[in-house]
């Protein structure tokens, strides 16, 4: 199935399924330039591409997991276009994520040519102007942290704010983006600057 759509017309719409996950995996084959996720009731979610300044605020969150990935050998990160089928059904794309070294370890082939039924450790979600705050903050609780993410930010740069979930149920906001993010015990020594953020 083809969808087509004017390429600069922004929209957000659900395809009435349900669809199964080869059935997505063909869709996203065919259309290649949409954004789209699978919903854990076998819809398919499609989503506006983000404007200049949300691209480039996650390349930077992807940029910096990268180089972490490079050090430390801890893992690897992947940008905003890699999605994972998560336990719940689902197939979702965060903005930055970051997978340790020994689950990839155990992927095959095949995986690696799909949208592999893996939890990363750590994602991050970026608010863009677009985006409404209450829906990120249910994908975060609901998506990311009820299958298996251990720790997950949500960054508001409207607000300058970050919103911190963890695996345990704890939740944290930080103010202001003069302040440098910790990936605690899941990714030791692994720190961000907000300041980076800025224009």
């Amino acid at each position: 199935m083809i969808v087509d759509i004017p390429d600069q017309k922004a929209f957000e719409i659900q395809m009435l399924g349900p669809y199964t996950h080869e059935e997505f995996d063909r869709f996203c084959v065919q259309n290649p330039k949409l954004r789209a996720e699978l919903e854990p009731d076998g819809k398919i979610s499609i989503m506006s591409p983000v404007h200049l300044l949300s691209a480039s605020r996650e390349n930077l969150f992807s940029t910096y997991l990268t180089l972490y990935g490079i050090e430390t050998g801890l893992g690897e990160a992947f940008n905003s276009n890699a999605a994972f089928t998560l336990p719940n059904g689902s197939v979702r794309a965060p903005d930055a994520s970051f997978v340790y070294a020994d689950k990839l370890a155990g992927m095959s082939e095949a995986d690696w040519s799909s949208f592999p039924s893996i939890v990363p450790e750590f994602v991050v979600e970026v608010r863009s102007d677009s985006d409404r705050l209450n829906q990120l903050k249910k994908k975060m609780t609901d998506t990311w942290i009820a299958n298996g993410v251990q720790l997950g930010w949500l960054v508001d740069p409207q607000s300058e704010i970050v919103y911190l979930y963890r695996a345990d149920g704890t939740q944290e906001e930080i103010h202001g983006f003069d302040q440098e993010l910790s990936g605690e015990e899941i990714l030791p020594g692994f720190t961000f600057k907000l300041s980076l953020l800025r224009r």
